[in-house]
């Protein structure tokens, strides 16, 4: 099938559609570009079909760059027949592609093919073709010392690890056993002997099984990540029945060799070999591939989660404009203190010791109050580390004993600012300023705006992710990258403020034409108006046409170099004007008279409808944020450390990390407590981001405190008593009762009917 054709009816969308974005996608666009402003040329494809259509694509590719390549080698060895070639054709995963190649894939010299440069092949045959035949007495004509023969043993050995070979490398019967074994199949787990003590965080797995395929993401991961450790062994059942699965699929093998109850000299024989192609070949193969595609499942998964949870880290309501002084908080180095203007603009910097040894409390109020009155400080950003409540308190004495002084203190996270503090970006912002101040800066900054600080901070060293080193990194980079330019160009950059690092993000700018905007502005003054980006150095005509939509310019010339409209559809705008008789200001913001208007009246052959409707909606709120307004939690008084708490309180939290299995709460103690999924509401939930999202402001009740694990244990639920116990993550071991054997199925594919030919 076409590549176009299959990802069509994969994302139910006319052909018309992949073909017109996969020849955009391969002019350079981006998923952002297309999605907002080529809605006419996909049919209104969004970006999440566009993603999906990506990923697909380059897949498909890859797979049919993969098939040309195997259909080359075999046509080389002169072995291509026409069957084969409509099935490698036909192949649409990559595991059936290498199914079918492996035959004729080089290999290493095995036991197989030394047998057949001893001249053993045709025995091979002659007992398959005719089972009347007595296996030893036909082995007997092919004894030669010289060839390594010494026997009837060694010949019927050689004919055997021949058959074997062919067996493992049959394709259909490979994919049968596979799904069989895939729907049917139990891994258990064990600590390995003597490791108890060393294993104790994989407890939940010293004697573990579940169904492989139900097997969930981060159940997964922690399995693979403690047998990588040395500390757990894993095993795959073929069922809960071991034995009775085993010689079932040796039946089944069996069938494959057209081995019949008739009693025939070669049967015994044939049958024992497909026994030992099945425990020795088949099923080590079959156990290899399970435990990777579980592994690509979880991975694929817990990549998904990440994704999910840093989408809403960066889409986290902005505090906005406003000075911020920033606290990145520490026992004996002392509280690092920061403060910005509302542009970012670093201020002032201090070092104040409130805390053990030198606790000068009283010093350290009076120094952040000076800098707060001095730079009028709105906002006083806590890192969430260590010493941050102690910090929090610090600042709560203050808004007490200067009441003169009007400004709001928040918690925020710090994840990933002691990264950003080390690299090489920060470096050139901040060249003389001390590494742990610029955690500071990085503090105050994310809370003013989110988005524009944490684009500078490798999307891996953010922390919100589930065994996020366990992953392939390839895939994880790739999307969280992808993430990174939704959300930045959903939201929009002010191209006369933003940092390299923002603009980067931006659809169509490169590393190299950031860095040049930000030279012109500086060396220019701020852009007055879209079309000065031009003069940019290698801001070309295709850049300029990704970029312009998403850049902002504020205070411009021009009211709609504010909006998301793109400068390629002013002339709609124009037009709307003339037939309204209004200036661009007077209609701007008149949501009442825009919704009134018909789009399709200002429709053009470049322009439709849905193009002219987001025109509209643009025009009601030009530069509309799409994130949420502001909101911070208050963490209770009183409760600054695990100890502190008590089955049975309610407090106020803010999520951090959401997980398949939960959600992770920052209450105030420097632990985040976790709130098991089935303690999320008090119906049935089945996604936990179907409830919560990281960023969050929540109310939780705790159910259990352990303090030696640094465990705690909270719920959402209106209807729930204190100490009621969280399910455990270790599966209940499942019990199955003796199932009698089932008779040989009469009912296999026709393919298991055909005898196997060399």
């Amino acid at each position: 099938m076409d590549v176009i054709q299959r990802i069509a009816e994969e994302l139910s969308v006319k052909p018309q559609q992949v073909a017109a974005a996969a020849a955009l996608l391969d002019d350079g666009a981006t998923v952002p570009f297309i999605a907002r402003y080529r809605k006419e040329v996909t049919g209104g494809l969004d970006d999440t079909q566009l993603r999906n259509l990506e990923e697909r694509l380059i897949y498909l590719r890859e797979l049919n760059s993969r098939r040309d390549s195997i259909l080359d080698t075999i046509r080389s060895q002169g072995k291509l027949t026409r069957e084969l070639e409509l099935a490698i054709l036909d192949a649409d995963t990559k595991t059936l592609l290498e199914d079918l190649y492996l035959p004729y894939k080089p290999k290493r010299r095995t036991k197989a093919q030394i047998a057949r440069e001893a001249g053993l092949e045709p025995l091979a045959d002659a007992i398959l073709d005719n089972r009347n035949l007595i296996p030893e007495q036909v082995a007997a004509s092919y004894i030669d010392a010289e060839k390594g023969i010494a026997d009837v043993t060694a010949a019927l050995e050689g004919a055997r690890q021949i058959i074997m070979e062919r067996i493992s490398e049959d394709a259909e019967l490979l994919t049968e056993l596979r799904e069989r074994v895939w729907n049917k199949g139990i891994l258990h787990a064990s600590v390995l002997a003597g490791k108890e003590a060393e294993a104790v965080k994989f407890k939940d797995y010293f004697d573990y099984s579940e169904a492989i395929n139900k097997i969930p993401s981060h159940r997964a991961l922690a399995l693979f990540r403690g047998r990588n450790e040395d500390l757990l062994s894993l095993t795959l059942k073929p069922a809960e029945l071991d034995q009775e699965e085993h010689q079932l699929c040796a039946q089944f093998v069996s069938q494959r060799l057209q081995i019949k109850d008739t009693a025939k000299p070669a049967d015994a024989w044939l049958a024992e070999t497909a026994r030992f192609a099945w425990k020795i070949k088949l099923f080590t193969r079959i156990d290899m591939d399970l435990n990777l595609r579980l592994r690509e499942a979880a991975e694929q998964e817990a990549i998904r989660v990440f994704a999910s949870n840093l989408r809403d880290l960066m889409l986290a309501a902005p505090a906005g404009p406003k000075a911020t002084m920033g606290l990145d908080p520490g026992i004996r180095t002392g509280v690092k203190v920061a403060v910005v203007d509302a542009t970012g603009k670093l201020l002032a910097t201090e070092t104040v010791y409130p805390h053990q040894p030198k606790n000068q409390w009283d010093q350290s109020i009076a120094v952040l109050a000076k800098l707060i009155k001095q730079h009028q400080v709105q906002l006083v950003s806590i890192g969430n580390g260590t010493a941050s409540r102690e910090t929090d308190q610090l600042v709560a004495d203050l808004m007490k004993q200067h009441k003169e002084l009007y400004f709001q203190k928040i918690t925020v996270s710090e994840a990933g600012a002691s990264v950003y503090s080390a690299s090489e970006l920060a470096a050139k912002e901040f060249p003389d300023l001390d590494v742990s101040l610029r955690g500071a800066v990085s503090i105050a900054r994310r809370l003013q705006d989110p988005l524009a600080e944490l684009v500078k901070i490798d999307p891996k060293s953010i922390g919100v992710g589930q065994y996020q080193h366990d992953v392939n990194q390839v895939q994880l980079a790739r999307m969280l990258d992808t993430v990174v330019e939704d959300c930045v160009n959903a939201v929009g950059v002010d191209v006369n403020t933003a940092s390299v690092a923002l603009l980067k993000q931006v659809s169509g700018l490169s590393s190299s034409i950031s860095e040049n905007i930000v030279a012109f502005r500086d060396a220019n003054g701020p852009f007055a108006n879209r079309d000065q980006l031009k003069k940019v150095p290698r801001l070309g005509d295709k850049a300029f046409e990704q970029a312009a939509g998403f850049l902002r310019i504020m205070t411009g010339d021009n009211p709609l170099d504010a909006s998301a409209v793109h400068p390629e559809a002013y002339p709609v705008v124009n037009a709307i004007l003339d037939d309204t008789g209004k200036s661009i200001r007077d209609l701007i913001g008149q949501s009442q008279f825009l919704r009134g208007l018909n789009p399709a009246n200002y429709a053009n052959a470049n322009f439709g409808v849905p193009t002219v409707s987001d025109i509209l909606q643009e025009l009601e709120k030009p530069g509309r944020d799409p994130r949420p307004e502001f909101r911070s939690v208050q963490f209770k008084d009183g409760v600054e450390k695990i100890t502190d708490l008590e089955p049975g309180m309610t407090l106020d939290g803010v999520v951090t990390n959401v997980a398949n299995f939960g959600a992770f709460v920052d209450i105030g103690v420097h632990q985040d407590g976790l709130v098991h999924i089935s303690h999320l509401a008090d119906e049935f939930v089945k996604d936990p981001r179907s409830v919560v999202k990281t960023g969050d402001m929540v109310k939780v009740r705790v159910l259990e405190v352990d303090v030696a694990r640094q465990r705690i244990s909270l719920s959402m639920r209106k209807n729930v008593d204190a100490g009621e116990i969280i399910p455990k993550e270790k599966p209940q071991k499942t019990v199955h009762k003796p199932k009698q054997q089932p008779a040989l199925q009469n009912s296999m594919s026709s393919a298991f009917a055909k005898a196997l030919k060399k």
